[in-house]
């Protein structure tokens, strides 16, 4: 696994209407109704190169979602054709971006490395799966499941958390609605990569911008 083909896809022009996730690169396209997504959907299917390349498409009433892999290390570079080709699509169809509709959710479970049991995890959810360490919902609907090893000598305090990964224009206005919510910061030693928030139960989740932000373009190239 290498971090070249996301960060090869982040610096590339022509796919802004992309957001690099946990769960790999995606799109959200509104339409005005149902039939129209299907329509789109459909067009989409026969964009070249789409067929075999284990996209998933998902629709709803007014929206498109494409993935274009189920794994962020599963990026390369033939996924930027891809993109600009679904975009190009999407385009003639009249549909509109929507970045901050795009997110990943993850189901982060936390053990020694003794007691990692992501077998378990895929047994129990009916997932299969994506990498070594996690279970995706085969179905695209479900969130991915990730077994998160801990150093030997850090206690296990919260043994699952979830990871939320979204666009990264999009992490403040999130972070500010989830303390409006009544949610409180308490990690932001890692920011602005991810941020740790708590509900008042001291549940706690990470919202990410990660890998999404890892590097940014400018008018003279990526940095």
């Amino acid at each position: 696994m290498s971090e070249h083909g996301w960060h090869g896809f982040l610096a590339a022009e022509g796919v802004d209407d992309w957001v690099v996730l946990h769960g790999g690169t995606t799109a959200v396209f509104r339409v005005g109704s149902l039939s129209e997504a299907a329509r789109l959907a459909e067009a989409v299917a026969k964009a070249p190169g789409i067929a075999g390349a284990g996209v998933l498409l998902t629709l709803a009433d007014a929206r498109v979602t494409v993935r274009l892999s189920r794994d962020i290390w599963n990026l390369e570079p033939g996924h930027v054709q891809l993109a600009r080709a679904v975009s190009a699509v999407a385009r003639e169809h009249g549909a509109v971006p929507d970045r901050a509709a795009a997110q990943e959710v993850q189901l982060a479970i936390a053990a020694k490395r003794d007691a990692i049991d992501v077998g378990f995890w895929r047994a129990v959810l009916g997932y299969i799966p994506m990498a070594d360490d996690n279970a995706v919902d085969p179905l695209g609907h479900g969130s991915t499941v990730w077994m998160q090893e801990l150093d030997q000598a850090k206690p296990l305090r919260h043994a699952i958390h979830i990871d939320v990964s979204v666009a990264r224009e999009h992490v403040k206005a999130r972070l500010e609605a989830a303390v409006a919510a009544g949610g409180r910061i308490v990690d932001e030693s890692h920011a602005p990569s991810h941020w740790t928030l708590a509900d008042r139960a001291g549940n706690r989740v990470c919202i990410c911008a990660w890998p999404d932000g890892a590097t940014h373009r400018t008018s003279d190239g990526p940095v």
